[in-house]
């Protein structure tokens, strides 16, 4: 062992610093540097007693400084790359010196960001495979303005934040740092000495994988290099989400749409097999999944995420979350994802106080708290805060290939008096209750999105009358393909679940929505929301005796699909399960031994293969001339008709809704003379109803009726919907 030697290489207040951990410039003193033609190697390991340098095959022992354990230095001849050998009693141990790496990040990445403008900012931040200067091993970068000191800590360094001190780059706020020989599954932290000199440990915020919960570390994955085959899906899918394509999408918490032997989960890989084959047999044209992003809490369902750029690993590693995408995509499916970026939860190693200042939140509560979710508000106004998000949402669609995102609670990001009273929020600088900064974020988004990756579309989960959701960021709208109609879905859902003796005075919920329904490029949603926390299930929303109960059902989904907007069911809706859906449980697939629950399933794969087959239904489901109403007044019979139109060549559609449990002989007015096929029939003995009906259709008469030239006089069964189209000549 060599003897300790007395230090003139560093200031003692510098190496005590190191030692304590408390020093932000590390490769200013360790690694080598030259003293004239001479190498000079310093290195800090607090469990060595004995340290050599290795280079070109020779040893160059390191002596101990004197006074501070663990600080070894010594001379090393030449300039080929060198290796550390440490020992302890007779363990002893070989490792790369990582303070041996320059910087990796280039001038580019450090310009865009310190600006806040770097597009994808994952390619910069985060955990990387990589090679650097001709070594494989992981580059750690992070963003944290205001910490004194910040460290990468992993199992490989006994979590110990003093050993691997990370290289400070300027003014961008962004700590560095090449880790030699780590790689894929490696679970790591940030430790961050803090702007008061308080620790926190950290998970990654740009971290692209994670261990599984309740463990909180972030995990090393490579994201790259995946073998896509979705060519053909990625060149045509900008015709799939078009205004005049029809969208019928199935809402999925993955969690719990299946679950497996001992009752865990479904992987990604299963269903990239069993979800895919079932939706496309059931004929939507999308999947929409609930949140992915790795979140702490199973019972937030993903709403509270804390590693925005991580696939949960609750069902596969990354690249089998691209299988699922992969999957559908061979099958003609898109896929959507549900988007969190209106708030962010407490946990310790998230984003809250990262830094320890409020650095991707508000410091005021009146800004930055949601006391709906106890959760924290982003800090859009920052604009390294609203490139964080907007990245991520490239992120998703560019990395994943996703088709889409769904934008969760847009109402509570735009409304900075979101849910709460007055004296609780501050007014914005102009005195108003919109959040201008978020409003901001959000157009950015859309923009970016729409500008970087062809053929994807957004939707908006959006409750209120804001104006131009779905209208173009540079027109003044928010920028979003599509916007959730939040209000036909509440005025619909009541109506429904009423007696239908009661139904006549409240006519009005099922025709209001046609007063708005061409404002914006609207989806009919009826999602998890609408079936948990004590709202029942669609079946047991429905009133009366079994058989009515599946008959209203049946009706109010043939009025749906044949109502303008494209189309949304959450799992288990679509065979009309009657327990409320658990998030701890799968679907009640079993209750499909039953002729009345496998009736509604095929009910709706009909209604898809028909929407989807028949321009008039979804051609002009965002255009008023697309629609126009039979009948729309006639409360005491509660019946409703309306006429579909597509283009000029496409037969028309007539749609009749009888939302009474009485049978009815009916004149209806039709668009033209001729026959008119019955294209679906909610009453029919297959779907389980009573098989009453029009015998596969009616022949339409010359007569004005309802204001229109022709009429017949229709079957219209109990609690059903008939669906007419033109057939040709």
């Amino acid at each position: 062992m060599l003897q300790p030697i007395e230090t003139d290489f560093a200031e003692p207040g510098v190496l005590s610093r190191i030692c304590a951990g408390t020093f932000d410039d590390p490769f200013a003193i360790l690694g080598p540097h030259r003293k004239g033609r001479v190498r000079h190697v310093t290195c800090y390991d607090p469990g060595a007693e004995e340290m050599t340098a290795i280079s070109a095959g020779k040893d160059y022992p390191l002596a101990p400084v004197a006074g501070f354990r663990g600080i070894f230095h010594g001379k090393v001849s030449g300039t080929k790359p060198y290796r550390l050998r440490g020992s302890r009693g007779a363990e002893s141990w070989e490792v790369d010196d990582p303070y041996r790496f320059g910087p990796v990040l280039g001038e580019i990445d450090e310009y865009l960001l310190g600006e806040g403008t770097h597009r994808r900012l994952w390619r910069a931040l985060g955990a990387h495979v990589t090679e650097h200067e001709g070594t494989r091993g992981t580059h750690f970068a992070v963003w944290a303005p205001n910490a004194r000191r910040v460290s990468v800590v992993a199992g490989f360094n006994g979590w110990d934040g003093r050993r691997h001190v990370m290289r400070r780059r300027g003014a961008t706020g962004v700590w560095e740092f090449f880790m030699p020989g780590i790689g894929e599954g490696e679970a790591y932290k940030y430790e961050i000495l803090g702007a008061h000199g308080e620790l926190h440990l950290k998970s990654d915020p740009v971290g692209f994988g994670a261990q599984h919960p309740p463990e909180t570390a972030s995990v090393v994955r490579d994201i790259s290099g995946y073998g896509w085959h979705d060519a053909s899906w990625m060149e045509r899918r900008a015709a799939t989400s078009r205004r005049d394509r029809p969208i019928s999408i199935y809402e999925v918490h993955l969690g719990s749409w299946r679950r497996k032997e001992g009752g865990r989960s479904i992987s990604y890989k299963e269903a990239a097999v069993e979800l895919v084959d079932y939706a496309k047999d059931m004929g939507f044209t999308h999947i929409e999944l609930m949140p992915i992003s790795e979140y702490p809490f199973d019972g937030s369902w993903g709403y509270q995420p804390v590693g925005l750029y991580a696939p949960t690993i609750r069902f596969g590693p990354p690249h089998e979350f691209r299988d699922l995408v992969d999957a559908a995509h061979a099958a003609g499916l898109g896929v959507l994802v549900d988007w969190v970026p209106g708030h962010f939860p407490t946990d310790p190693h998230g984003l809250g106080r990262f830094d320890g200042t409020p650095l991707y939140e508000h410091s005021d509560p009146r800004e930055g708290f949601h006391h709906d979710w106890n959760t924290l508000i982003y800090n859009y106004g920052r604009t390294e805060v609203k490139n964080f998000l907007t990245s991520n949402a490239l992120f998703w669609l560019d990395e994943y290939h996703l088709d889409g995102l769904r934008v969760d609670a847009v109402a509570s990001m735009i409304y900075r008096d979101y849910s709460r009273k007055e004296g609780e929020w501050i007014p914005n600088a102009q005195g108003g209750r919109e959040n201008l900064e978020a409003i901001e974020m959000l157009r950015a988004m859309n923009t970016l999105a729409y500008g970087e990756i062809p053929g994807i579309f957004t939707v908006a989960e959006e409750s209120t009358a804001f104006g131009g959701v779905s209208a173009p960021a540079d027109a003044g709208g928010l920028g979003f393909g599509y916007k959730w109609n939040m209000g036909w879905m509440n005025d619909t859902l009541d109506y429904i679940s009423r007696d239908p003796i009661h139904r006549k005075h409240h006519h009005h919920q099922m025709t209001f929505g046609l007063h708005y329904a061409f404002s914006e490029n609207f989806i009919l949603p009826i999602s998890h929301d609408e079936v948990v926390h004590g709202k029942r299930s669609m079946l047991s929303k429905m009133p009366g005796d079994e058989w009515e109960k599946f008959g209203n059902l049946r009706a109010y989904y043939g009025f749906m699909w044949g109502h303008p907007g494209k189309k949304l069911l959450f799992m288990g809706q679509e065979f009309g399960q009657w327990q409320e859906w658990n998030h701890d449980a799968e679907a009640d697939w079993a209750c499909l031994v039953y002729h009345m629950h496998r009736g509604v399933q095929d009910l709706v794969r009909d209604l898809n293969r028909l929407y989807a087959d028949t321009p008039a239904l979804h051609a002009k489901d965002c255009e008023p001339e697309g629609f126009q109403w039979i009948e729309a007044g006639d409360a005491d019979a509660s019946v409703f008709a309306w006429i579909r139109r597509g283009g000029p060549e496409d037969p028309e559609v007539v749609v009749a809704c009888n939302f009474t449990p009485v049978d009815r002989s009916y004149r209806l007015g039709f668009p033209q003379a001729g026959r008119w096929r019955e294209a679906i029939n909610t009453d029919a003995d297959c779907y389980g109803g009573s098989g009453r009906g029009n015998l596969g259709g009616i022949v339409a008469t010359a007569g004005d009726w309802q204001g229109q030239p022709a009429q017949a006089q229709i079957a219209l069964p109990p609690l059903s919907t008939i669906i007419f189209v033109k057939d040709a000549g």
